[in-house]
């Protein structure tokens, strides 16, 4: 069941077809709510933003994001300047807060299809603070609002989060991202950071981190001055904070086997993802049977890299594809494939 926090928009929202256990009226500051519903079950909060006391001050909509779940909130933004304003935007997302809207029509879906970092990555101006006393912070002829324009907010910088997932088990993750990053540091600000695990220990390179997926998004947020940053997502589900993901697959007997017999539609599920094969064996043609057996698309096939060396031609080869670098040259490796999915 849901929560509704209303005030102006009150009896617009008494209309909404969504079920109720609790419904409060009025103007609260933020330490009323976090009391109200600190301890108190619910699946989503509809948060009416005029219900919150002080709530143009963007630090007060902060200390409700430390103190509450905002993945559960859903909060119907008013029609002010300053509210519809891109960086109070961005300042919202920053804190992770992804489920906002003007529509009242619009609530009703978030609950059943709450948004990702990057269904709002366009509202995201990463080199932006709520200063007003900075000039460069001021609005701007070029600057568009929520109000004005909805779903063109164009970020004033842009920065890659990409994750490195395994599919198969220890498809080789941690060591794929510590190479990119050495590979990418050369032309890039770079941060690579590992979640729920401390393997990059053994790596002896103190620029790596680690974290875990409570504090990623703050890791995150705390990063957003780097060009790219690396995720080694281990076998973790946080691909949600990433504006990519790149998914190793081991291709050896075993290790796909088990990993069918595990999960059967596991290639359905990953249709139109970037497949990476690492550590492989195989060539074009093997890649080819591949593809044809697990009826996906391989977007990359990695061979076996020696970890001791700075650079990588294979991996330069990848970071084209993925538009790091400016050569379009691109090179496949290989070995053998025997009737693994049956």
């Amino acid at each position: 069941m849901n929560v509704k926090v209303v005030n102006k928009y009150e009896s617009l929202l008494d209309n909404i077809d969504v079920d109720i256990i609790k419904s409060i009226s009025g103007v609260f500051t933020t330490e009323e709510l976090i009391s109200q519903f600190n301890n108190f079950f619910y699946n989503k909060m509809i948060l009416d933003i005029t219900a919150i006391k002080n709530y143009e001050d963007i630090t007060t909509i902060q200390e409700l994001s430390v103190n509450m779940d905002m993945s559960k909130v859903i909060i119907l933004l008013d029609d002010s300047e300053v509210v519809n304003n891109p960086k109070y935007l961005s300042a919202l997302v920053s804190m992770g807060i992804y489920n906002f809207t003007r529509n009242i029509d619009a609530i009703k879906f978030l609950i059943d299809n709450p948004n990702s970092y990057k269904d709002v990555a366009s509202y995201h101006q990463l080199n932006m603070v709520m200063d007003d006393n900075n000039e460069s912070n001021h609005s701007s002829k070029k600057e568009k609002s929520l109000k004005e324009e909805p779903d063109k907010i164009v970020t004033s910088r842009s920065v890659r989060i990409i994750g490195i997932k395994n599919v198969t088990e220890h498809a080789g993750s941690t060591t794929l991202t510590y190479l990119l990053k050495k590979q990418l540091e050369k032309k890039y600000n770079v941060v690579a950071v590992e979640v729920d695990s401390n393997d990059f220990i053994y790596l002896n390179d103190k620029s790596l981190k680690n974290t875990n997926h409570f504090e990623l998004q703050k890791f995150i947020s705390s990063n957003y001055n780097k060009d790219i940053i690396l995720i080694d997502l281990n076998d973790e589900s946080a691909t949600d904070y990433c504006t990519e993901v790149l998914y190793l697959i081991e291709p050896g007997l075993i290790k796909l086997n088990k990993l069918i017999r595990k999960d059967s539609q596991i290639f359905e599920k990953l249709r139109g993802e970037k497949i990476i094969l690492n550590r492989s064996v195989l060539d074009n043609t093997d890649v080819e049977d591949f593809e044809s057996e697990s009826n996906s698309k391989v977007y990359y096939n990695i061979p076996y890299l020696d970890d001791k060396l700075d650079n990588h031609v294979e991996l330069e080869y990848l970071l084209q594809k993925l538009g790091l670098l400016n050569d379009e040259n691109n090179h496949d490796k290989g070995g053998k494939l025997f009737n693994i999915f049956k």
